[in-house]
């Protein structure tokens, strides 16, 4: 139900710039696992922006081209720490549903979870009333917190 709501959202208020990331601690593979939704549309937009160079999402003239366009920019734009200690976020690849853009990362070697710092800039540069809202899963239990630019920082303890 969730789901639906957040997608009639993103459809809805689209002009208002809305990402959503999801976050969840994967306890028994030691992984943070980041789900990203952004409109295709503003994505390829803040990648022409940030490189100066042509992004197709829904038919890309070179996946892994575009891939690592992709990669650079979310290394960029979202930041994770966990309990005081910076997490890289590997970029593992994106699909496309109707006008989102669905964006997977993972952050491996967590062993617990007691403090998470976000760090999301996504779309920002681009958008001066981008909204982005953070869903942040650990040991069963979900917090959130909206960022309107040009907040960017969220912490969340467990």
């Amino acid at each position: 139900m969730l789901t639906i709501i957040i997608g009639f959202f993103l459809l809805v208020f689209h002009p208002f710039y809305v990402s959503i990331t999801s976050i969840d601690f994967n306890e028994k593979a030691k992984t943070m696992e980041v789900s990203c939704r952004i409109f295709y549309d503003d994505l390829e937009e803040a990648i022409r922006a940030e490189y100066k160079t042509k992004i197709d999402l829904i038919h890309p003239a070179d996946r892994r081209r575009t891939d690592s366009l992709l990669a650079d920019y979310f290394g960029k734009q979202l930041k994770l720490g966990v309990n005081g200690t910076s997490k890289t976020l590997s970029f593992l690849g994106y699909e496309i549903e109707d006008d989102v853009a669905w964006c997977y990362l993972e952050a491996s070697n967590v062993a617990g979870v007691q403090r998470i710092t976000i760090d999301n800039r996504i779309l920002f540069d681009q958008f001066p009333k981008q909204s982005n809202i953070l869903h942040v899963t650990a040991y069963g239990k979900r917090k959130s917190a909206k960022l309107d630019n040009p907040m960017r920082r969220a912490v969340f303890v467990w």
